[in-house]
């Protein structure tokens, strides 16, 4: 049975269970109290609205609440991809070495799982069985491949964004920046020590090159020379395709402008999977996309392909992967056409239609923060 079953049911399940002081208290253990409510939230099963008020029925929760902080700083970074658009993709500003001084391929026994340090093999391990990982375990991933093996975060964040059910590509890139030091002032580091505190035994890593203190580990994230991997482990781990198109079992049609025309259009996306608007007329069509441009610079795997195409099945009566053009042209036929705007999408859903902000936690602030902390102390009046 899947960690995730693509329903909005169960994304309402795991928020009524929510125990925001058990998540606080236990939030960075591997076994601790999360939400696991990512994919749902990424593809909009859920909104934080919604989440919270949800919580908020149960719980007597306030701002400065664990749960609503960690909630907040998805809606920051989708503060500063609205400021920065493409720029989350390059450093915000330079790490802690050259940018010349990384590589931009995954070594093998990392992509394999075999690099016989248990932590980062369990992680990718975890990935690939689940499409998801603990934040702690993505952490300790990115920190390992950028400041030890001197692996670019762009080329990791977009490795991991491929795997992940929830992957988020602001939220994604901007967190490994945030690791990597070319989004916050430091790089942030682990150790065997760190491991030991919130991961289950198998994942302990004594012995290893992590386990040291964190000078000699500061040292290491400055030096130009790579940490040599160990012997390579036999492993039987195998990276799951991408790929970018869904695959041809789902049987998604192309843009057809003989089934729109005429018509009211609520379009759905891979990012707006709730509920349908209370009040969407019934004879609204309601159309789901998959838009092509997209999915060639980020392929999916097949559980988040399949993942999405079944919470899209229960919405809309038929489903298109199309170019931009193609899908512009068939939904010109259509007497209006409207729906919810998501920043994967910004550059194109405005040509095609009237497309509302999706609901947010906090009102829009017009200027950019480079700061999470004034962004927050802002908000959160």
């Amino acid at each position: 049975m899947s960690l995730f079953p693509p329903t909005r049911e169960e994304a309402l399940a795991r928020i009524a269970a929510i125990q925001p002081a058990e998540y606080a208290r236990s939030r960075n253990s591997l076994k601790g109290a999360v939400t696991q409510l990512s994919p749902y939230i990424t593809h909009g099963f859920v909104s934080l609205p919604e989440v919270l008020d949800v919580v908020r029925q149960r719980h007597p929760i306030g701002m400065q609440d664990k749960l609503v902080f960690e909630l907040g700083w998805r809606e920051y970074y989708r503060h500063v991809w609205q400021h920065r658009g493409d720029g989350i993709l390059v450093s915000l500003h330079e790490g802690v070495l050259p940018e010349a001084a990384y590589i931009h391929d995954i070594p093998l026994d990392i992509r394999h799982g075999c690099t016989g340090i248990p932590v980062i093999d369990l992680a990718v391990q975890t990935l690939y069985n689940t499409g998801y990982m603990h934040n702690h375990a993505r952490m300790w991933l990115a920190s390992y491949m950028v400041h030890l093996r001197k692996v670019h975060w762009r080329a990791g964040a977009d490795w991991l964004y491929g795997h992940l059910l929830d992957g988020d590509l602001v939220s994604n890139h901007l967190s490994w920046q945030w690791v990597a030091g070319t989004g916050s002032h430091k790089p942030y580091l682990f150790n065997a020590d760190n491991v030991a505190r919130y991961a289950p035994a198998a994942w302990h890593s004594s012995g290893s090159v992590i386990d040291t203190s964190y000078e000699a580990l500061d040292q290491i994230a400055r030096q130009h020379m790579p940490v040599p991997p160990s012997p390579i482990q036999n492993s039987s781990i195998e990276e799951p395709v991408l790929m970018s198109e869904p695959p041809a079992a789902l049987n998604i049609g192309k843009p057809n402008p003989s089934s729109v025309l005429g018509r009211d259009v609520w379009v759905v996306h891979p990012w707006n999977l709730g509920a349908l608007p209370a009040d969407l007329a019934k004879d609204t069509l309601v159309i789901g996309i998959y838009l092509s441009e997209f999915h060639r610079d980020w392929p999916w795997d097949d559980r988040r392909w399949q993942f999405v195409q079944s919470r899209m099945n229960g919405l809309a009566s038929e489903c298109w992967l199309g170019d931009a053009s193609s899908i512009e042209a068939a939904l010109k036929g259509a007497s209006g056409v409207s729906g919810f705007m998501d920043a994967h999408l910004s550059a194109w859903l405005p040509d095609w239609g009237q497309f509302s902000p999706a609901p947010a936690l906090f009102e829009d602030v017009e200027r950019r923060y480079d700061s999470f902390s004034k962004w927050w102390n802002l908000v959160a009046r």
